[in-house]
């Protein structure tokens, strides 16, 4: 590639290859190296590349409607889209999840959610609850709304005076975080105690919501919560009448082994964020799953939500994501999902556990992590400078393979993780061959900053 390019690329100073062609799990660029994407591009590509149903829906669809505006009106793969997102929805005594937001990504379904949230209150007639409560090294999205809820100190620092005032307590941080001599059910205790502390502190009829990742990801690196600290939190929202908005943009949509990663949580938020495997890449969709008592609230109320976008439902991405939900269910790839997660789980285990430089592997399903450390004993993480993380990216390129490293996993400056979300279809070979190749790629850039 010798033209200059004229795309704001991420790097100002990288150069990227070019991705010419896509089918299963791997990419092909211009010059004819394939890579295994071994992290769906960032735990979107759940189906993998070039399903053919999905493409099929999606040229169907063309010939039908590409764009019609929701303030005009409705279209019917946008319903059906809602009706199949809502049939397999969380729902429990009290909170029971009946309407869907469709808007285009992540970012976009967490600004929704706040919205949303705040909304509810203003019309329920308590317009003095104006703060959110979420957790350090957290990532919500890149617009300004969740960028304040986020708790990532890297991405937050620069932007800081344009972000509103959110309160974080500790993330479900295990590995670093959890005491020596304390159990699951402790630490679990601790963390929801601290939650209940904050919240009387700034006083329960103040607070919107509580904010979380139901399993952390780009940000920490699959942090799973430890067993009952979910249930804890949902008796702590309840208690001071404020919401849960749960973050399953990367988690959700069968990543974890369930089609949503609260249910191994046996709890319903009132409202969830999902996105990236909703639609597995083949078009830009996100969508906002709401409780009932929210609807209600403003149908009693205004009878209007005072948010929107150009592109709600687009029936593009409601074809593509309505085909994507088709397979997973018809081929029960969710469950695959749950069987090969523990086979990449086994493998990582075998390969890693005596590795002098990983000090953790953890995750579920197949969103897994490992974090490195320059020493195991102490957990102590590779100097911030050293960029360890853009090191095994580009090792990993090179011997053809997409994994999702990044820096900062203990406080937006420490450590590095590399994450793993491959797609669902990934065959026990595919498995082996990301192990052997993550292997080989951490070997070189920990040798390379070693010196």
């Amino acid at each position: 590639m010798h033209h200059e390019s004229h795309i704001l690329h991420r790097q100002l100073r990288g150069n990227y290859p070019v991705a010419v062609s896509a089918q299963g799990c791997w990419i092909t660029d211009a010059a004819g190296n394939k890579y295994l994407d071994a992290s769906g591009g960032a735990a979107v590509s759940c189906l993998g590349h070039g399903h053919p149903d999905v493409l099929a829906a999606m040229h169907a669809q063309i010939d039908r409607v590409t764009y019609a505006h929701t303030s005009f009106f409705s279209t019917g793969v946008a319903e059906q889209l809602a009706d199949t997102l809502i049939a397999s929805a969380p729902s429990s005594a009290g909170h029971r999840t009946s309407h869907v937001y469709l808007v285009s990504g992540g970012s976009e379904a967490m600004e929704a959610a706040l919205k949303l949230a705040r909304q509810y209150f203003v019309e329920k007639g308590e317009p003095q609850r104006a703060r959110f409560i979420a957790r350090r090294n957290s990532y919500h999205g890149n617009t300004l709304g969740a960028l304040a809820v986020g708790g990532n100190q890297w991405r937050r620092r620069q932007f800081a005076p344009l972000l509103i005032d959110v309160e974080h307590v500790a993330p479900t941080y295990a590995y670093r975080d959890q005491r020596d001599g304390e159990s699951p059910a402790q630490y679990s205790e601790r963390l929801a105690r601290e939650l209940a502390d904050t919240v009387e502190r700034i006083g329960g009829e103040n607070v919107i919501a509580f904010v979380a990742e139901t399993v952390g990801g780009a940000t920490s690196g699959a942090l799973t919560p430890p067993p009952g600290y979910f249930k804890r939190v949902r008796e702590i929202c309840d208690r001071h009448g404020m919401l849960l908005i749960l973050d399953e943009v990367m988690c959700g949509m069968g990543r974890t082994g369930t089609l949503h990663a609260c249910q191994q949580e046996a709890i319903t938020p009132d409202l969830m964020a999902i996105a990236k495997g909703l639609g597995g890449g083949y078009q830009p969709v996100g969508a906002v799953l709401i409780g009932a008592k929210v609807v209600d609230a403003i149908g009693a109320g205004s009878g209007f939500f005072q948010h929107g976008h150009t592109y709600l439902g687009h029936p593009m991405a409601c074809a593509a994501a309505l085909a994507v939900q088709r397979v997973l269910t018809r081929d029960n790839l969710v469950e695959r999902c749950a069987q090969q997660g523990a086979q990449l789980g086994v493998r990582l285990s075998e390969a890693f556990r005596e590795h002098p430089h990983v000090g953790d592997v953890r995750g579920r399903g197949l969103f897994q992590a490992i974090e490195l450390v320059s020493d195991r004993g102490s957990k102590q993480p590779f100097d911030p400078a050293l960029k360890l993380h853009a090191k095994i990216k580009k090792a990993a390129m090179a011997a053809g393979l997409m994994c999702y490293p990044m820096g900062g996993t203990i406080d937006g400056v420490q450590g590095d993780h590399v994450l793993l979300a491959p797609p669902f279809i990934i065959s026990d070979d595919e498995l082996d061959l990301l192990v052997q190749r993550l292997n080989q790629a951490v070997d070189l850039a920990v040798r390379s900053v070693n010196g």
